[in-house]
């Protein structure tokens, strides 16, 4: 099978942009990316996009170039970014394409998202208790998870510190000023166990990553990160996802651990190889339930692992080095894509005062999106 490398990569800053539009920000980061590979827009052959909230993702070749490129909207909800990316390795795998861009973007309006029962294949019900406002349901699934693992709620609160304090240091991210975590702790609540400071926010930016076959890139001169898995995976039985309208009696299945364990097997490795991590964290209990179902550490692991700082920027496993979505906000069709963004700047070894020590070589990142999709890339130098 065609090896693939990422050789470029663009990111607009994420947060609030006034007078540029979520598409306008894709079409920045796409010229981004494009000018760090050394292409033309009509060097590329295909492209996979997405966005949840501004519109077609192929609407961008009215900026970039009527070049009659094959132009794939992709949606699946935060997962967006990820799974158009794994779509692009696909197309260049098969030997179809030599050389393509996966793009997200995102412009949100201010307050939570609204999404409606019928829209997910649920009946009215459901909203009616209030079940379809995200941060009440993750709340609640935070809740049996700190329970039944022993975990603190002050772990919660470590999270978020770390967050804050990789995001003041990446140029990129949103929420760029440290929070010591006495303050964190005592933010107004949200939905309980998680308040203010918890939560990530619905905000703006794009991202775009150019793919070519190893062949490709060698032949462009360009060096590139390997990468050795892209995934998506949907729902298996038992698991308790978002928008689920009942819990299994066993719960012992997720969209993450199925899409995790498959790139660790295509990817030849395991989790004990992996230097650098991205992982989902659109509010604090994300990134304490999905160091597990990664396979990092053990369920209830977790409470050790942050009170001794091991996912600092030095520590045993960096994760979440840019801060997150907790720092960087969650523009929907690019989060994903940011996560590996952030990967290729990190195995780079330009990611400034936010790098990793040690040369890392090998970087995962993992999106998670509703109603239980799953998307997990590995990256290597």
């Amino acid at each position: 099978m065609t090896e693939v490398c990422i050789i470029g990569a663009g990111i607009h800053p994420f947060g609030r942009t006034e007078g540029r539009t979520g598409r306008d920000q894709g079409v920045f980061a796409a010229r981004k990316a494009l000018g760090d590979a050394g292409l033309l827009w009509s060097d590329i052959q295909f492209a996979y996009g997405g966005s949840a909230s501004s519109g077609g993702a192929d609407i961008m070749v009215n900026e970039l170039g009527l070049t009659g490129v094959p132009f794939f909207n992709v949606s699946n909800g935060c997962a967006t970014g990820g799974s158009a990316l794994a779509s692009v390795v696909s197309g260049i795998e098969s030997g179809a394409y030599d050389i393509g861009m996966a793009v997200g973007f995102d412009k949100h309006p201010r307050g939570a998202f609204d999404p409606k029962p019928a829209d997910w294949g649920l009946p009215d019900w459901y909203g009616d208790i209030g079940l379809m406002l995200t941060t009440q349901f993750f709340a609640l699934k935070i809740q049996r998870y700190l329970a039944l693992h022993g975990i603190s709620r002050t772990t919660l609160g470590r999270v978020a510190e770390k967050a804050f304090r990789n995001g003041a240091l990446a140029d990129h991210a949103w929420r760029r000023n440290p929070l010591p975590l006495e303050e964190i702790m005592v933010g107004p609540m949200v939905a309980d166990p998680l308040n203010k400071f918890m939560f990530c926010s619905p905000s703006e930016g794009g991202v775009a990553l150019i793919l070519a076959s190893e062949r490709k890139a060698r032949q462009l001169g360009v060096p590139g990160i390997r990468l050795k898995a892209a995934v998506m995976r949907t729902r298996p039985e038992h698991s308790f996802e978002v928008f689920a309208p009942s819990l299994s009696v066993n719960c012992d299945g997720s969209a993450t651990a199925v899409a995790s364990r498959a790139a660790f097997e295509k990817a030849g490795i395991g989790p004990d190889d992996i230097d650098v991590a991205q992982l989902q964290d659109t509010d604090s209990g994300a990134e304490i339930m999905h160091m597990a179902e990664n396979g990092f550490c053990a369920d209830g692991e977790q409470e050790a692992w942050f009170a001794e700082r091991r996912t600092d920027l030095d520590g045993a496993l960096p994760v979440n080095t840019d801060g997150g979505c907790i720092a960087c906000g969650e523009p929907t069709g690019a989060s994903g894509l940011r996560q590996v963004y952030e990967n290729v700047i990190q195995l780079r070894g330009t990611a400034g005062r936010r790098q990793v020590p040690n040369d890392p070589r090998t970087a995962y990142s993992h999106v998670y999106g509703a109603p239980g999709v799953s998307a997990v890339t590995i990256l290597q130098k």
